[in-house]
């Protein structure tokens, strides 16, 4: 079974970049028809998706934080990275990583999330 596990700072400062790491276990960030999602949940909000990265490799941006995300990977380590910069006090929030097979799919498997505030 895949699991996810989210990493990175708790707390960040305004204007800042924050950068997160998805350590991916139990498969392969290459396998086909893989995406590997990056999604955020602000305090008494929704879900948000912020973009994806798929098994080729391509990335999939979020209309609305396209000019502020980048996703990438390391394959050889089975890793999946996020990094939002311009930080805003709006940016706090619980970050996920989750994945699914297909790209309208629902994601499947999921990590228990990060805690980050944007706070000075």
């Amino acid at each position: 079974q895949v699991q996810l596990q989210e990493s990175g700072p708790g707390l960040v400062k305004p204007s800042q970049t924050l950068s997160l790491t998805c350590t991916v276990s139990g498969g392969s960030i290459t396998t086909d028809y893989y995406y590997w999602n990056w999604i955020r949940q602000p305090p008494g909000k929704g879900l948000e998706w912020m973009g994806a990265i798929a098994w080729s490799g391509k990335i999939h941006d979020s209309s609305s934080l396209k000019s502020r995300t980048s996703i990438s990977r390391d394959n050889s380590k089975n890793l999946v990275y996020l990094q939002l910069n311009s930080l805003k006090p709006e940016d706090t929030a619980v970050y996920y990583c989750a994945t699914q097979s297909g790209y309208n799919g629902p994601a499947v498997y999921w990590g228990q999330g990060t805690q980050v505030t944007v706070s000075s």
